[in-house]
């Protein structure tokens, strides 16, 4: 096999692995403290990818996979990932060259700006406001987000992919 494509099979595996951790089922008390994994690995390659791999298409298409896989409003985490992905894409080239703490840091203010972009679409959906702990995930994501880093970029640098 190729490089470019076990490059190609690893960058879409990534991605539905994110997808399928989504998916798993906590106990209703973690609930609130689930990460979001497709934004997670989606900042991650939107970070670390050279190429026009990561592109506002992508993150609409993950999104309506994630909405469809979720049962929420189509369209729902679609827009929070295409918002999050031009966000990500448009300051790439600082946030890809801060130290470990700081880029945590501006994940976490993606993340946020995410969960109120989320209560925003829900408003107009007609939904109750959710309790205080619902602002837990970016918290958890956001301190997740070194560990998933590095272990990303371990892997891809052990498959020596682009």
């Amino acid at each position: 096999m190729s490089r470019a494509r076990l490059s190609l099979w690893w960058f879409i595996g990534t991605l539905v692995f994110a997808l399928l951790l989504m998916l798993v089922p906590l106990p209703h008390v973690l609930d609130p403290f689930k990460p979001y994994w497709p934004a997670l690995v989606l900042l991650y390659w939107a970070l670390e990818s050279g190429d026009a791999r990561i592109n506002l298409g992508l993150a609409f298409v993950l999104g309506v996979c994630a909405d469809m896989l979720n049962g929420v409003l189509l369209g729902e985490q679609a827009l929070r990932l295409c918002v999050l992905a031009f966000i990500a894409l448009r300051f790439r080239s600082r946030l890809r060259f801060f130290p470990m703490w700081q880029q945590t840091l501006a994940v976490l203010a993606l993340l946020v700006n995410d969960r109120f972009l989320l209560l925003i679409v829900r408003a107009f959906a007609g939904e109750a406001t959710p309790p205080a702990l619902w602002w837990a995930s970016p918290f958890v994501s956001a301190a997740l987000w070194p560990f998933l880093f590095l272990l990303l970029d371990d892997l891809r640098m052990r498959l020596r992919l682009q």
